[in-house]
Parts: C-alpha cells; structure tokens; sequence
C-alpha cells in the first residue's frame, strides 16, 4: 500500500508541498537588516560611517602618509606639515623597553621576559600537557628566577638597582606582581566578608572600605613614605617593592568586591547539597562554591586586571618610571629629537603598546567565557 493510500484510509490528509521561504541570508540581507531597516537606523549608519572614515582618514595621513621614517635627530620631524616622527621611537625603543638598565645586562631581561611568555603561553594554551607543573613554575620558582635575574648579585650577576629599572619592564613587573598578589588577597577579604566571625567580617569590611575610599596615588604615597615609619629602626624596603605592596593591597580591595559578587549569586543550595556530602569548609568553597563564582564574574575580574594594568603609570608619581613615564622623560630632556610631531608620536606609541595588552587579556577573557559556556548549554 502506497503512502498516499495509507494516509486515506487513516483519515489523514498529504500536506501540499509548498515552496521554500525566501533566503534571507548573505551580507546584503544583513545589511538591510541591522543598518538600514528604519530611517533613523539609516542616518544614524550614514553618520557613524562618515565619522569613522573622517578619523580613518586623519589617522593614516599623520601615521603613514606625512610621516617621517627616517632620520638621526628632529630636524627630520620639524618640516612643516610633516607628520609622526617614528625615528624618535626607533632610536629611544630600547629606552622605552629597559629604562636605564645597563646595557650589557640586559639580556638578564630579555631571559626573564622570555622565560614568563613561555609559561604563560604554556598556561594558556589549551592542549598543552602537564599544566599544572607550569603554573607551579609560573608561581613558585619563577619569581626567585626572576628577582635573581633581575637585581643581580647572585651567581656571579651584577647588582642591578631598581632605580635603574624602567619602560616596559617596570609596567610589566608592577602589573603582573599587582595580578598575581591581589587574587588571594582578593579571595580571603571576599570570604572574609561573608563570615560569620565579626571580627574577621568587620575587620574585611573596614579594610575594604578604607581602601576603595582613596585614590591609588594615596596608596603609592603611603606605601613609598610611610611604610618604613612602622617598621623596625634598620629595616627598610626597596622603593619598587613598597610601590608592588600598594598596588597589591588597593587591587586586592576592588577585586573582593567583584568575587563577593559572584558568591552572592551562588544559590543556597550549592552551600547545602556541599554540607549534605559531608565537605569541610575548605573542600566547600575550594570545589564547589569558588569555581562557579570565579566563573561568573570573569569579566568583571579582568576589567579589574585592565584598570591596573593602566594604573601603573601612576608609579611616576614616587619617581619609577614606567613606559609611559621613560616615554615623557624622553620626550621633554632630550632637545636632540625637538619637534612639533615627537611628543604626540612617543605618546601614541606608548598608548599602541597599552592597547595591544589590554586588549589581549579583553579577547582571552572573552575566549575562556565561551568555553566555560559551552557545558552550560543543552
């Protein structure tokens, strides 16, 4: 018996074939869609076009058009209507990398930035084995490595000052030590919030508060000036580390907030069904609790991690000298490289060079979310 016959003795009735629905796929029908489907969408596509190609425009001519590529001083940059003097980049670029560090031990730099790039690339990779022995060298024996390499006066290196440090490697070392030292801290003023001790609540609290009400120039100065008040008559601290335990301590403060947000969102329930299998409070917020909070409020976390990494040209302040700081430096006592072009070409540079980061850890943080969604979705 043949389909047709079946469905007639069933009482059931073929659906006549109807012709497909109209594609509405393909880059015009998005167009149509998302930039031209109203009047005001149409103006307001229209004008956001032309702004966009106004700045284009300018961009490229000062960047490439009427730049300067060549040259040995700013006589080069000075011709009138001549744009970026990128010779002042190039001739300052080790500079604006390595401050005054001593030439001839810069490699000692060079082997420390590598030696991070490796194992944060190892970290962050996926498919990479053995992750957890290179997050054990990235925060246990790298920092000695690093310090070693660094200042020197170990193996045979010779001494090194901070004073001497500067450019990219002061940003680097202020940013990743302020990341790394902030988390915990971070974590235990977050769960210290939450507690049921008052004192270990309201001692949270208060620091805290106290912290998140000052500006993170106040911190500098307190950590550079009157640190070595409290401490005992002989001992004192290099001015680089006092400047790292400010930055850890104010960025310890905004990210507990942003964890204890995500605490909060965690349902009662996960608390109880971790009580009902018998986990110790460590066991209960180590695997049960702090993952799906850390999970929750990845981009508030990174948006903290960008804002510090910003924040660390305010080190200028008690006189170390970060890119942005080397770049200033640069561009007001060197009169070789004088010109209309040169301060606003060193500042560019140094802001491309905070873009290219920032907007790294954006795109990573971005990637992590949509991995750690994919089992949230059925």
């Amino acid at each position: 018996m043949t389909s047709a016959r079946r469905d007639e003795v069933m009482g059931h009735r073929a659906t006549p074939a109807r012709r497909p629905p109209p594609a509405g796929a393909g880059p015009l029908a998005w167009v149509r869609a998302n930039l031209f489907s109203s009047p005001l969408n149409a103006a307001l596509t229209l004008v956001g076009v032309w702004i966009t190609w106004t700045a284009a425009y300018a961009i490229v001519d000062w960047a490439l058009v009427r730049a300067v590529f060549t040259g040995s001083d700013g006589s080069a940059c000075a011709k009138e209507g001549a744009g970026a003097c990128w010779p002042f980049v190039t001739a300052k670029l080790d500079q604006f990398i390595y401050g005054r560090y001593p030439a001839a031990e810069r490699w000692r730099a060079d082997l420390t930035m590598a030696l991070f790039a490796a194992g944060l690339a190892g970290v962050m990779i996926p498919g990479v084995p053995r992750k957890g022995w290179i997050a054990a060298f990235l925060l246990i024996a790298f920092p000695a490595i690093a310090y070693v390499l660094l200042t020197g006066g170990h193996f045979g290196l010779a001494v090194v000052e901070t004073e001497m440090w500067g450019g990219l490697l002061v940003t680097l070392v202020v940013a990743v030590v302020g990341i790394v030292a902030s988390f915990p801290i971070a974590l235990a003023l977050a769960l210290g919030r939450r507690s049921r001790l008052p004192f270990v609540r309201w001692s949270s609290i208060g620091f805290i508060e106290l912290v998140r009400g000052v500006p993170l120039i106040t911190m500098l100065f307190m950590a550079s000036v009157m640190l070595p008040l409290f401490l005992p008559e002989g001992v004192t601290f290099d001015k680089l580390a006092r400047a790292l335990i400010g930055v850890a301590l104010f960025e310890g403060a905004y990210l507990a907030e942003v964890i204890r947000g995500g605490l909060q969102a965690i349902p009662r329930g996960q608390y109880e069904a971790a009580d009902a299998l018998g986990l110790s409070y460590p066991q209960k917020i180590g695997l049960v609790v702090m993952p799906q909070a850390l999970r929750l409020v990845i981009p508030g976390i990174v948006n903290s991690f960008i804002a510090l990494f910003k924040d660390t040209s305010l080190v200028l302040i008690i006189g170390l000298f970060d890119l942005l700081g080397i770049v200033q430096q640069a561009v007001s006592s060197d009169t070789t490289w004088l010109s209309p072009s040169t301060p606003l070409t060193g500042y560019v540079f140094a802001g491309f060079v905070f873009w290219v980061f920032c907007f790294g850890m954006s795109r990573y943080a971005q990637r992590i979310e949509r991995r750690l969604d994919e089992g949230q979705h059925r």
